[in-house]
């Protein structure tokens, strides 16, 4: 009896496997999509967000819907998020705090590394400001007074990328800096205008107009090139802390196991959505940098910032608020 082979049997099983999410790949969407913002309305996060949204249901033919799921320093939207079907009809407005989360809560009831990367739509400078009147005429000046009177610096919450440099900087000055975490960056940049604190630690989307208006100035911004929104301001590498050069994001990610056709066109529309007429001014005026980059840029970005930020959180000690 001749002997046959198994190929044939063994690609005929493939096929039928793959068949279902072919199928589920060529109708989607066929309903409206569930878009997850874990941080209250009103933020530059949120405001990425909608801005998404709305392109996104043109692009799609369905309605983006979103919805804020806040607290818990986002863990709360980001594990709704992971408990959802992964079949392309809920997507999550995440951001760089995907990658602290874990090494900062570390008893989490999902993995915040394992959602599938969708498309990181905009780089978040974070940016130092102080007072229009602080005597101190640039970063070099500032940080030397605060070797001699280590400063009060704010930040937008405990645990965010902000905290994080600011850490990194006092440790750089040898001194010890007293670190405020707030409940968001406008109540940080209230007690700065009224001399409570000697610098703010704050997404650029928060100061772009404070400092274009004068009311405030900025030292530094922390990505490796100089962020479009404010040109002047030099980055932490050109100061002297490569090390410490950290960007914030924004982007779009999927529950763990969606399929890949449906991710990447996602990851095209989203990619078309920023740059549309009606959303890229706006971006620009929040002082984010859109981004034209496939799903893996993203999901690397990830992973790195993860091991980073892990190190960072240990040699420093810092624990969940």
């Amino acid at each position: 009896m001749p002997k046959l082979s198994r190929r044939p049997f063994l690609t005929l099983a493939a096929g039928l496997l793959a068949a279902p999410c072919i199928a589920r790949a060529a109708t989607w969407p066929d309903r409206p999509i569930r878009l997850i913002v874990p941080v209250a309305p009103g933020g530059s996060q949120d405001i990425v967000a909608r801005h998404s949204a709305r392109a996104l249901t043109e692009i799609l033919g369905q309605p983006v819907q979103v919805e804020n799921l806040a607290g818990g320093g986002s863990n709360i939207g980001y594990a709704a998020a992971a408990r959802a079907a992964a079949d392309g009809h809920t997507l999550l407005a995440g951001a760089d705090t995907l990658s602290i989360t874990g090494s900062l809560t570390p008893r989490l009831a999902f993995d915040p590394l394992d959602f599938a990367a969708i498309h990181r739509s905009v780089r978040v400078p974070q940016i130092l400001v102080v007072r229009a009147d602080d005597p101190a005429p640039d970063f070099a000046a500032w940080f030397a007074a605060s070797q001699r009177r280590p400063p009060a610096i704010g930040t937008p919450g405990h645990g965010q990328l902000a905290h994080l440099l600011v850490e990194q900087l006092a440790r750089a000055s040898g001194k010890a800096w007293t670190h405020v975490p707030y409940r968001g960056g406008a109540l940080a940049l209230n007690d700065l205008m009224a001399g409570l604190l000697q610098g703010v630690m704050i997404n650029i989307g928060a100061v772009t107009d404070h400092v274009r208006g004068g009311r405030l100035r900025a030292l530094m911004v922390s990505p490796e090139t100089r962020a479009a929104a404010l040109p002047d301001v030099p980055t932490l590498r050109e100061l002297g802390f490569p090390e410490l050069t950290s960007v914030g994001w924004h982007g779009l990610l999927a529950p763990a196991g969606t399929d890949p056709a449906i991710i990447a066109r996602l990851n095209a529309a989203s990619r078309e959505a920023v740059k549309r007429p009606e959303v890229a001014p706006r971006l620009a005026a929040l002082g984010v940098e859109a981004t034209d980059e496939a799903p893996e840029v993203l999901q690397a970005a990830m992973r790195a910032d993860a091991a980073r930020y892990a190190e960072i959180i240990r040699r420093f000690g810092i624990t969940a608020a």
